[in-house]
This record gives C-alpha cells, structure tokens and sequence, in this order.
C-alpha cells in the first residue's frame, strides 16, 4: 500500500513538472541573424498589469515576454513606465505582426498603443532595440 502510494505521489509530481513551462530567452530571426534576448515573462493579469512599471533602466538584451490566453488586438499604455520602449506584438503562430515606439507617460490621459494585428504576445524591449537590430514585422521569434 505505502509503494503505491509513493508511486502516485511520484507520478503526480512529474505530471505537474512536465506541465510547467519556464522559458528564458526569445529568439528573433531577423533574415540575417538571430538575436537573443533574456526575458521575464507576465502571464497573468497581475503580473501584465504591472510589467514594466517604475524600472528605471534595463539591460540591452533583456526584456518582458506578455503572454495571453488568446489571440486578439492589444492595447497597452505606458503610465508609470520610466523607459522608452519598443512594443513588439507577436500572432500565435510566432510572427511579428506589429511593432510599437512607447514613450513614457509623464501625465494622464496617456497614449494608448494598439497592435494592428491580433496577438497572442507582446514583447517589450528598451526603445530602438528594433531599429538597431534590424527587426522588423513579418520576423519570426522562437520562445526558449
């Protein structure tokens, strides 16, 4: 009975191990090279909801994976971000399908910034990263 017992628990275990996913990186082929960034993901709404917020810097190749349940039109604003960034709106079938230059938002009402595309994700990354890298809509990323 204890063996079985084990065994279950085991087994429960692996199943939630298995079922977790844990990324680091995306990857975007450009056409000429593939560049890396390191990511921190938000997915839930608490986690989307704050992403960015009060940091006052980040590191050239790091950024913020967005990750939805579904695939539609997304809306984001940039209240209480400090940084510029580049809003890069990802369809579930991993293309580029918009790209974004976020300012931040020093007082209300602020910008809205709305893909033109649905999208399953939204990369944001420090502003003209996507110029700098050649990064453009119709790319494709790999999540790792």
């Amino acid at each position: 009975m204890e063996k079985n017992i084990l065994i279950l628990i085991f087994a429960v275990c692996l199943v939630i191990l298995v079922s977790c996913k844990s990324y680091d990186a995306v990857i975007i082929n450009n056409g000429d090279e593939k560049i890396r960034i390191n990511i921190e993901i938000a997915d839930n709404v608490e986690e989307r909801a704050y992403g960015l917020m009060l940091r006052e810097s980040l590191d050239e190749s790091d950024g913020m994976l967005f990750i939805f349940d579904d695939e539609e039109i997304r809306n984001f604003w940039m209240k209480n971000t400090l940084i510029p960034l580049d809003m890069i709106f990802i369809s579930k079938n991993l293309d580029i399908v918009d790209i974004k230059y976020a300012v931040p938002c020093e007082n209300d009402p602020c910008i809205s910034y709305v893909s033109i595309e649905p999208a399953k994700y939204a990369l944001e990354v420090n502003g003209n990263f996507t110029m700098k890298n050649d990064i453009s809509i119709g790319d494709r990323i790999s999540i790792n």
